[in-house]
């Protein structure tokens, strides 16, 4: 992709984000960049790895969820984010989300969360899926789920939680599929949290197998230089362990920092996934 494509697709998203509410069509971004509609869709799937209008939706969503947990009305929220009334918020929340604006607001109120336990080489995990979204996994001390489950039920208190091992299959063969260090196919994840959350939860999937960042470089990436200490509240509420890799952000001096699952535990992730990725000596 040339330099001027780069450009024009940064340009574009700088505009999206100015401009959420007022809904812009992909005719309006794309005049901004200063390209056809059709060259537009083209550079900003490529560059970007989505369409623009499934940007657009993702951040008019996480506006919508910031109103929802300030105790606004689905309307409120609705009118807000630049949508003409609620039935299209509850579409956007229904195909994105899997759950209504409703039981976003009231954490899962009606829905039904599956859950079963694994065994890793680190230990036996809990994991957790809502609406066949993956929405925890949490590594546990031992075979005991009690104290994995109060923490769930503790961040999806309306949900009705039910042990069921083949409904978590899926989600269990991608994990260790990964473990072995297979890419494996792409996890639809109900992730619940704030946008800042959010926005450090998505960097962290952008950070390689094999390589660690540093607290305060994470913060430089996500152009919030002066937000060390907020960053690692975020990471350490990371409720999807391993597959959203907490384990790779390490303190300034090297040392490993802290971790919600055990220091062993990610000293023997790290270890493992380092190992993969060195060099074979012959």
């Amino acid at each position: 992709m040339s330099q001027s494509d780069f450009s024009r697709v940064a340009q574009a998203i700088r505009f999206l984000c100015a401009q959420a509410r007022e809904q812009p069509s992909l005719q309006e971004v794309a005049a901004q960049a200063g390209v056809s509609e059709f060259h537009f869709q083209r550079i900003f799937q490529k560059w970007a790895g989505i369409s623009p209008k499934r940007f657009l939706q993702y951040l008019t969503l996480r506006e919508a969820k910031e109103l929802l947990l300030e105790s606004r009305s689905v309307l409120e929220a609705s009118l807000e984010v630049g949508l003409s009334s609620p039935s299209r918020l509850h579409d956007l929340f229904v195909s994105v989300e899997r759950m209504t604006p409703g039981q976003y607001k009231e954490r899962a109120l009606g829905l039904t969360l599956d859950w079963t336990v694994a065994e890793t080489p680190f230990g036996p995990a809990l994991l957790a899926a809502l609406e066949g979204r993956l929405c925890a996994l949490s590594f546990m001390a031992e075979a005991d789920s009690a104290l994995a489950l109060a923490e769930l039920r503790e961040r999806w208190p309306g949900a009705r939680f039910r042990q069921d091992a083949a409904a978590l299959r899926p989600f269990v063969a991608a994990l260790e599929a990964r473990l072995r260090g297979e890419p494996g196919q792409p996890l639809a994840l109900a992730l619940k949290g704030t946008p800042f959350q959010l926005k450090v939860w998505e960097a962290l999937l952008r950070i390689p197998e094999g390589r660690v960042v540093a607290y305060g470089d994470l913060a430089r990436r996500m152009g919030e230089p002066g937000a060390s200490r907020a960053i690692g509240t975020a990471i350490g509420q990371n409720p999807v362990g391993y597959l959203i890799p907490c384990h790779r952000v390490i303190q300034a001096s090297g040392a490993l920092g802290g971790y919600h699952w055990g220091a062993d535990r990610k000293r023997a992730i790290l270890a493992l996934e380092r190992a993969r990725h060195a060099p074979v000596v012959a």
